[in-house]
């Protein structure tokens, strides 16, 4: 491996560094592939291990690097795409959906939720939990909030807890007609509770994706998820496809 010195440029040396790697990591690296140590990288492209660190940095924060614990500094995959499109329109839990069942439980809904779903704010709903994962690492949380009403045929004889009452109340949730649906995104920091679910430090950047779901000319349900911002990427469009971009080489769909 060939030894490249950067030349004198305006912008801060790291941050054409992390230019530079971002163009190797396309051409010369796979996906969750472990890269060399940092003073095999330093004498690489002739900088102090300093600047390196700020690069690597850089390149974690924009999810190109994940940095593992024992592992080292792996190339991250591709980032998921969020498909904010205003066609495709399809209940949870319905066939193509990628997110996993996790808990169910009943309980009053914070306020703002119960107004979206015009419910009373003491009354219980169904609390759906349920999580998405890629390459083996957590890219979002969701909560979806689902009226009793909307579901009066389940019963806790059904399944009493855990991922098979989640999965009940999807399956009869999708029992009703769906009418609509619309998307509200906005960027946000990382609480406690999801934080800790999705690997981040408290207050880590992410993108909340709230979706209402419409049946019988009311809201029916209410899904909260919230995505790691570093690993995700919006996508809007006519088709509502999902692009997912990560370098000039590298795409899917």
């Amino acid at each position: 491996m060939g030894t490249t010195q950067l030349e004198s440029v305006p912008e801060p040396k790291y941050w054409h560094l992390k230019t530079v790697l971002s163009e190797a990591l396309d051409s010369e690296f796979t996906v969750g592939e472990i890269l060399p140590n940092e003073r095999e990288l330093a004498a690489r492209f002739g900088v102090a291990r300093a600047t390196l660190r700020q690069a690597l940095e850089q390149l974690e924060l924009e999810g190109r690097l994940q940095r593992r614990r024992g592992v080292g500094t792996t190339v991250a995959p591709p980032r998921v795409g969020v498909d904010v499109g205003s066609e495709r329109q399809t209940w949870p839990g319905a066939a193509g959906d990628t997110w996993q069942p996790v808990d169910c439980t009943v309980a009053a809904p914070p306020a703002g939720v119960a107004d979206t779903l015009g419910a009373d704010r003491d009354r219980p709903v169904h609390i759906v939990r349920r999580s998405r994962v890629s390459h083996g690492r957590p890219v979002a949380a969701e909560l979806l909030y689902v009226p009793q009403s909307s579901v009066p045929d389940l019963t806790a004889i059904d399944a009493p807890s855990g991922p098979a009452r989640a999965r009940a109340v999807l399956r009869e949730l999708q029992r009703l007609t769906l009418e609509g649906q619309d998307r509200a995104v906005e960027l946000g920091s990382a609480r406690a509770d999801d934080a800790k679910e999705l690997d981040r430090l408290p207050g880590a950047p992410v993108l909340v994706v709230t979706t209402r779901f419409f049946a019988g000319r009311r809201t029916v349900a209410l899904s909260v998820a919230t995505y790691r911002a570093d690993t995700c990427r919006l996508t809007f469009g006519a088709s509502g496809g999902v692009e997912i971009h990560h370098g000039p080489e590298r795409q899917a769909s």
